[in-house]
């Protein structure tokens, strides 16, 4: 899969938004893709984190929160596949500043969504990715 021009649509991240749109989407779009939208979202927040990298998470999240897809959400199964390819893409680029803690985080409020199988599933996050 080509991954879209995802940097066009980081006017489209703002922190309420994503938490909504996770909210929303959460059980649909299973533990994966929460967990790495987690990920990026608490790696943004790092003082850690280069303005290059805080760009890409920018961009990868506004492009997940867009309403302007290449695959529109509202499609079943294949809707969110193009999302989990951008925020697998971005988390790639920014792995080296995923500390334990922010994995951690994120994990801690998967607990709240989901339950221990689905929770698995996140553990394995770069395993059959999309």
């Amino acid at each position: 899969m080509e991954l879209p021009d995802f940097m066009n649509h980081s006017n489209y991240f703002s922190p309420n938004e994503f938490l909504e749109k996770i909210a929303r989407v959460a059980k649909r779009a299973g533990a994966k893709f929460v967990y790495a939208s987690l990920i990026l979202y608490y790696t943004l927040q790092s003082p850690n984190v280069s303005k290059r990298d805080k760009a890409l998470i920018i961009g990868a999240l506004g492009y997940m929160i867009s309403p302007l897809d290449v695959l529109p959400d509202a499609y079943p199964i294949v809707g969110l596949s193009d999302d989990m390819a951008v925020l697998l893409f971005v988390l790639h680029k920014v792995w080296n500043n995923v500390d334990p803690d922010i994995q951690q985080k994120a994990k801690e409020r998967l607990n709240s969504w989901f339950d221990e199988d689905e929770l698995q599933e996140a553990s394995r996050l770069f395993d059959d990715e999309a």
